[in-house]
């Protein structure tokens, strides 16, 4: 929303708090997670839902988040595919299931190495896509594979798993946008 300079409201709604459990918050979405978008009647769930949702819906030439052309459009939920699927489900929540979650999923050191490798593993597709030094994933253009990309590394610096100076690099120029700063500050918890 602050990369397309959307006007919005913001619940501040804590995941593991019970507040997701509540009959209000189950009538909008059966998952009973966050975040949830609720925009023209509609209610959407999913990160990279969301984001493409807004990008379609309220994007212009000059800050659409997803490309127009089919063809990169596909480069894209490809990237956004691979971010979600390989990165962040399969690596990173496995980390915080048994790490910061250990008291409600179980402790499995084993199983968080393993996922930590698997993530090293699968980043050298990003440090293959970076080698040239690029600011941006995708056409020399900030956009939604980069917002989720940022997301997972900063996970994954916090699981202190190891990564690149390049992807680093990569991290700063997308996380000291002044829309990412503004977003940070909006979703810090107080």
């Amino acid at each position: 929303m602050h990369e397309l300079g959307l006007d919005y409201q913001s619940r501040k709604i804590q995941a593991r708090t019970g507040e997701t459990q509540t009959a209000e918050f189950s009538a909008l979405t059966a998952r009973q997670k966050i975040p949830l978008l609720q925009d023209r009647g509609m209610e959407i769930t999913e990160s990279a839902a969301i984001v493409l949702y807004l990008s379609d819906t309220y994007g212009q030439a000059h800050n659409r988040l997803v490309p127009e052309s089919p063809q990169q459009r596909a480069k894209c939920l490809e990237w956004c595919f691979f971010v979600i699927s390989e990165l962040d489900a399969t690596s990173l929540y496995v980390i915080r299931r048994h790490g910061d979650l250990s008291a409600v999923y179980g402790e499995a050191p084993q199983a968080n190495l393993a996922a930590a490798e698997y993530f090293q593993k699968q980043m050298r597709t990003v440090e293959r896509q970076l080698a040239d030094s690029r600011s941006y994933l995708l056409d020399g253009r900030f956009g939604v594979a980069d917002i989720l990309l940022a997301s997972c590394i900063n996970w994954a610096v916090r699981y202190k798993v190891p990564v690149s100076e390049r992807v680093l690099a990569y991290n700063r120029n997308i996380t000291s946008r002044e829309s990412f700063k503004r977003a940070e500050r909006s979703n810090a918890v107080a």
